[in-house]
């Protein structure tokens, strides 16, 4: 009988072939050296286009950059990280919207913690996924960690939990199937039926992953009942309640009531307290989107504008927009873990149900299976500067948007929509000379696309009431009252001269 040979050497000829071949591009033992130099050549890269951006932007056009990757034939390799990363300079960092720049001013966007950069660089490497024990362990453990640490900031009690998400889109999602699995638990009849009826209450300036979670959800988006504004846009609670007491008259339930904490335009945030009662009253869950104004939970001496959030059901929280972190980091987090339980699978061959309680697997809570790794950056950051340091951070920038309301309200060209209240500034350009037909929505946008082409700065815009309206968005605490000053004069010399170019236009008609 001939001996077998082990396993090992019947294997070892071919194992070895491969030296030479694609699979030395693989990080592995052999290759961790090579990792982090190609690691340092592009961080050199990033770092040198950072420093050298004289602009937020270059301006490009959306043609000229598609000709450009159009060019490139994606089955003929280049040969090297080097020259992939030169071309990818070219295509890319070149051309590049940089929100590090002190003129950017346009989404909410914000420049990211050097201690969060390094901390990527352990996530991306290390691969981890998010899913199970024994594919994450001590990530399942520092994850967990710091939903606890945000919990405990907003106030929401002992057995509060929650797990990291893409965004607050992702978030607000989660929350609204929370919210829709309780109340049709234990009921009567198929899905659609125990559907029936229910209603979401939001302010009419909430987000719109409100209306598309309920359109996911098979609620529909007309089961989201928009509540007038105040004069600051936050949600008018007594138009609320008298929506609520007509649709209870009507045979209609609350499911769910959505306050905002930090609107998108004028970062309002809804009466929380009153807010929270009726939601109580009705029977509704409670949920805050503090998507954006979640760095006041940080902040030193604001913390206070977000007094009634620890009655929330649930919380959204995007530490990518306030607490200066890389995208993506966003959380949802629930005053009762056990509500998690609405929203677990499991699947033999990753988390059997057989196995439940035997090792933390956050994918028991979460609605994505593989999912990186997004918490070190933020707990890198954390202790490495410290929580009061990011809240230090909000406070300026909402220094800064009151002083830049400030210069809005004091222009004689520049009109205040409403008063700043986080870190955006809603604000038109009028001219001192009538526009032709009164028509300033087309100039607005016309504003901005200038800004934008001429690299000088970068500004959003937005409608009020049927009329076009810029706005900036300050979260860079770097930005001084100097570039809003500069951004704004640009605003009023494009202004005059697109305003000045239409008068003449229709005089010489």
């Amino acid at each position: 009988m001939t001996p077998q040979r082990p396993l090992a050497q019947t294997l070892s000829t071919p194992t070895r072939s491969l030296a030479g071949t694609a699979a030395d591009h693989l990080l592995g033992t052999d290759t961790a050296e090579r990792m982090a130099e190609e690691f340092g050549a592009a961080a050199r890269l990033a770092a040198r286009s950072i420093a050298a951006a004289a602009g937020p932007t270059t301006g490009p056009g959306p043609a000229a950059l598609r000709a450009r990757l159009d060019a490139v034939d994606l089955r003929t390799p280049l040969g090297n990280t080097a020259a992939a990363l030169e071309e990818a300079t070219e295509l890319y960092l070149r051309d590049a919207v940089y929100f590090h720049h002190p003129r950017y001013a346009a989404h909410l966007n914000c420049p990211v913690a050097l201690p969060a950069i390094a901390a990527e660089a352990l996530v991306t490497t290390v691969n981890t996924s998010m899913d199970t024990w024994d594919q994450s362990a001590g990530a399942t453990l520092i994850e967990q960690r710091l939903i606890d640490w945000a919990a405990d900031l907003a106030g929401l009690g002992p057995d509060a939990d929650g797990v990291f998400t893409s965004g607050g889109t992702a978030s607000n999602l989660q929350a609204m199937l929370l919210a829709r699995n309780t109340a049709v638990a234990g009921k009567p009849g198929s899905l659609p039926e125990r559907l029936a009826g229910l209603r979401i209450y939001a302010s009419a300036d909430s987000h719109f992953s409100i209306s598309t979670s309920a359109s996911l959800l098979g609620l529909g988006a007309e089961a989201v009942v928009a509540v007038p504004v105040d004069g600051l846009h936050r949600m008018d609670a007594v138009a609320l309640q008298a929506a609520l007491a007509a649709d209870r008259a009507a045979g209609l339930h609350a499911l769910a009531i959505v306050a905002t904490a930090g609107t998108t335009d004028f970062g309002a945030i809804d009466p929380l307290p009153g807010i929270g009662a009726l939601a109580a009253e009705y029977g509704a869950w409670f949920h805050v989107d503090a998507a954006y104004g979640c760095g006041l939970l940080g902040s030193p001496r604001h913390r206070g504008l977000l007094a009634g959030i620890e009655a929330a059901d649930s919380v959204t929280v995007d530490f990518h927009k306030s607490f200066f972190q890389p995208i993506g980091s966003s959380a949802i987090l629930v005053r009762d873990r056990a509500r998690l339980a609405l929203v677990s699978h499991h699947a033999e061959y990753l988390n059997p149900a057989a196995e439940a309680g035997r090792a933390p697997n956050q994918v028991d809570k979460s609605l994505a299976t593989t999912r990186r790794f997004d918490a070190l950056k933020l707990w890198v950051t954390l202790r490495s500067i410290g929580a009061e340091a990011l809240g230090t951070m909000f406070d300026t920038v909402m220094d800064l948007a009151a002083a830049a309301g400030t210069l809005v309200k004091e222009h004689p060209e520049l009109e205040l929509a409403a008063e700043v209240q986080l870190s955006t500034v809603v604000f038109r350009y009028v001219p001192a000379l009538p526009v032709p037909d009164g028509d300033l929505e087309p100039l607005a946008n016309e504003i901005r696309r200038a800004l934008y082409e001429s690299g000088e700065a970068m500004v959003a815009a937005t409608t009020i009431e049927g009329v076009r309206h810029l706005k900036l968005t300050l979260l860079n605490p770097q930005t001084g009252i100097g570039d809003v000053a500069a951004i704004l004069e640009a605003i009023v010399a494009h202004g005059r001269r697109i305003s000045g170019e239409r008068t003449l236009g229709q005089v010489q008609a």
